[in-house]
């Protein structure tokens, strides 16, 4: 109640929110707001509705559309232009018999098993290395990451095919090196940002450790994870044309076919699948971002 008070003269009728204690009329200044609030108190507009923004979804139509459909004005003008193109024996060979399909369907499946075996060695690994008895092996776990990442991706699958030879395994393991780290240090910043009052209350209501993990830190920190998973799985897509050096096959075999023939149309049609697979993947990869993300966590809600 506030502090202002005067007297009402006999017959004059009271506002709402005020009452009279001993001749003087005091003003309900908390009744006043909660009428203004229309008894909620934490709701906005019109009947104490929602802000429209609560409900916003954050997958909007121009997100689900506008990349898509520039893939595919790329894509069918390559295709016109090739319908159009005067190709010699050459690179009529390198692009007949099916070789671009399979090259692509190669390169795919180069980028999702490296990224498979990414998540499986990278989050595990950084969940451990957040725990208080493995911390003090970050420092070494992360250096060895970094070093990776560090060697030229050329370098290290010139390496790895002379230890494991010509084929597969050896541009396998090379790009899954490559891409460890950006999901590794993710999961650990996203689970070393938690605050610490949520996980001790969480512990406090009798959680066990793997509870507290399953429910409380991982959720927190999956933003960050899929930011990192994003990472990699544009890392890959790049890295994974290399793999034609050490005879993994992929979208590399054609540009390399275009650059030493000296055969442009063969070049520019490997270059321009390779650029079309990667922003798909990232357009995929940003929607999983946002659709996989606790709800709690979104921005403006």
């Amino acid at each position: 109640m506030s502090g202002s008070s005067r007297r009402r003269t006999p017959g004059e009728r009271r506002p709402p929110g005020e009452h009279e204690a001993g001749g003087l009329a005091f003003h309900d200044e908390e009744q006043d707001r909660d009428e203004g609030d229309g008894g909620g108190g934490a709701t906005s507009g019109p009947a104490g509705s929602a802000s429209p923004a609560a409900n916003a979804s954050p997958v909007t139509w121009q997100k689900l559309t506008f990349l898509p459909v520039a893939l595919i004005v790329l894509l069918l003008a390559t295709w016109l232009w090739f319908t159009q193109a005067d190709l010699d024996a050459l690179s009529q060979n390198a692009l007949s018999d099916g070789q671009v399909s399979k090259a692509l369907w190669q390169h795919i499946g180069l980028t999702v098993i490296s990224t498979f075996f990414v998540l499986i060695i990278a989050i595990p690994l950084g969940i451990l290395l957040t725990r208080p008895s493995l911390r003090r092996a970050a420092p070494v776990v992360m250096a060895f990451a970094n070093m990776g990442q560090a060697t030229p991706a050329i370098g290290l699958l010139a390496l790895l095919v002379i230890w494991l030879g010509i084929g597969r395994r050896a541009a396998l393991i090379g790009i899954i090196a490559y891409a460890v780290l950006p999901v590794l240090s993710n999961t650990t910043a996203g689970l070393r940002a938690n605050d610490p009052t949520l996980l001790e209350a969480a512990r406090g209501i009798g959680m066990s450790p793997l509870g507290v993990l399953a429910r409380v830190e991982l959720p927190l920190a999956v933003p960050l994870i899929l930011a990192g998973v994003r990472t990699a799985l544009v890392l890959n897509v790049g890295t994974a044309t290399l793999a034609t050096f050490g005879g993994g096959g992929g979208l590399g075999v054609l540009i390399t076919t275009g650059i030493t023939s000296q055969r442009m149309p063969v070049l520019i049609l490997g270059s321009i699948l390779t650029v079309a697979l990667a922003l798909l993947v990232d357009w995929m990869a940003s929607l999983a971002e946002l659709l996989l993300r606790p709800r709690g966590l979104e921005a403006g809600t």
